[in-house]
C-alpha cells in the first residue's frame, strides 16, 4: 500500500509520513556504507517517501554530498528536498545574512541541483539574540527564495518557546522541531501546534526516537537528557523485551499516530531500515503494550533539556 501524503501547512506541498533524514549520512549514528545508503535513497522513494532532509551540519557536508550523488538521474525531481545554513560544526554558527547566503550556494552545489524545495535557518537557539535572526537571517532567506535558490523557508531548534516566537516574528512556511512528538514527549501538541495552525506554518517533525533514546540499547553517554529520563526509557526497553517487543518500533508508531502532525523525519542509511520505518507507520502500536509503556514514563513526560542559550 502506497503512503498516503499529508498537506504541509500553506506551502501546497504534500508530503510522505515519513521523511528521510540525512544525519546518518553524515556519521551521526555510526559509520555506513555509502553505496548502501545511496540504495536506500532510491528505495525510499520508490516506496513512496518523497521528503528528504539534510544540512551541511551532517558531516560538514558530507550528507549533503552523498544526497547529491544519490539524486542524480532523474530522481531529484521525484522528491521534496530540504536543506539548512547557519549552523557550521557542534560549537560554530554563523546566521549573518553573507554566510547564509554563501553556504546555500555551497549546498547547491554538493546536491547537484539549481534549487531546494525548504531552506531553514538550523538551530537558531544558539544565537543569543533572536531578534537579529529574525531580521537579518530571514532577510537573506526571504532574498534566496526570491533569486529561486529555495521555494520555501523556515528555522528549526529545540526550544518550543523559540520556535514560537519565530513563527510569530517572522513570516515562515515551515520549521522543524524535534523530540517533542514522542513516547516520553508530546508537548508539540499543545504549545506549538496551534501557533503554528493559526499562521499557515507547517511543522516538519523528527527524531521520534529522542535522538536514540527510545531504543533497546542504553543511551549513549553524549545524549543530553537528565539522568532521570534514561533510567526511565531504560526500564521501558526492559519491558518491551520482556514482551517479545521492540521499544524504537513502538515509537514511531506512537508518533506517526499523533493527531495534527503531517511528517517526521527518521534517520536512515540502508534498505532494511526504510522498511522498518515504512512499516512502523503504517500499523497502529498495540494498545495494551503502549499503555504500559506509557505508564513507565509518565513521571518524566515532557522533561527537556537546556539547548543553545534555553532552558530545559
Amino acid at each position: 500500500m502506497p503512503l498516503s501524503l499529508r498537506p504541509l501547512g500553506s506551502t501546497g506541498l504534500m508530503v510522505s509520513p515519513i521523511g528521510f533524514g540525512g544525519g546518518t549520512f553524515g556519521g551521526f549514528y555510526g559509520t555506513f556504507d555509502e553505496s548502501e545508503g545511496i540504495r536506500a535513497v532510491h528505495h525510499a522513494i520508490n516506496r513512496g517517501i518523497n521528503l528528504f532532509d539534510t544540512s551541511p551540519y551532517y558531516g560538514g557536508g558530507r550528507s549533503e554530498e552523498i544526497f547529491g550523488r544519490a539524486l542524480e538521474g532523474g530522481w531529484r525531481e521525484k522528491i521534496i528536498l530540504a536543506t539548512k545554513a547557519g549552523r557550521i560544526s557542534k560549537d560554530v554558527f554563523d546566521f549573518s545574512f553573507d554566510a547564509i547566503v554563501r553556504s546555500c550556494e555551497i549546498s547547491l552545489r554538493l546536491l547537484k541541483t539549481d534549487h531546494v524545495d525548504i531552506l531553514q535557518a538550523h538551530d537558531i537557539e544558539f544565537q543569543p539574540n533572536l531578534e537579529w535572526v529574525f531580521d537579518e537571517t530571514w532577510r537573506a532567506l526571504d532574498h534566496l527564495r526570491t533569486q529561486g535558490k529555495c521555494r520555501f523557508i523556515g528555522m528549526t531548534g529545540f526550544p518550543l518557546g523559540v520556535l514560537e516566537r519565530a513563527i510569530t516574528s517572522c513570516k515562515l512556511d515551515v520549521v522543524i522541531s524535534y523530540c517533542h512528538a514522542s513516547l516520553n514527549n508530546t508537548t508539540i501538541l499543545e504549545k506549538l501546534l496551534p501557533v503554528a495552525k493559526a499562521h499557515g506554518t507547517g511543522i516538519i517533525n523528527a527524531s521520534p526516537l529522542s535522538m536514540g533514546l527510545l531504543t533497546q540499547a542504553v543511551p549513549p553517554d553524549w545524549h543530553p537528557a537528565p539522568a532521570e529520563v534514561k533510567v526511565a526509557v531504560q526500564k521501558a526497553a526492559d519491558h518491551c523485551a520482556k514482551r517479545g517487543a521492540d521499544l524504537a518500533h513502538l515509537a514511531q508508531q506512537f508518533t506517526a499516530h499523533l493527531p495534527g502532525l503531517c511528517t517526521t523525519l527518521v534517520g536512515m542509511s540502508n534498505i532494511a531500515q526504510v522498511d522498518a520505518n515504512i512499516e512502523a507507520v503504517s500499523s497502529a502500536p498495540e494498545p495494551q503494550l503502549l499503555a504500559e509503556v506509557l505508564e513507565i514514563l509518565k513521571p518524566i513526560s515532557g522533561i527537556g533539556w537546556p539547548s543553545g542559550t534555553w532552558p530545559a
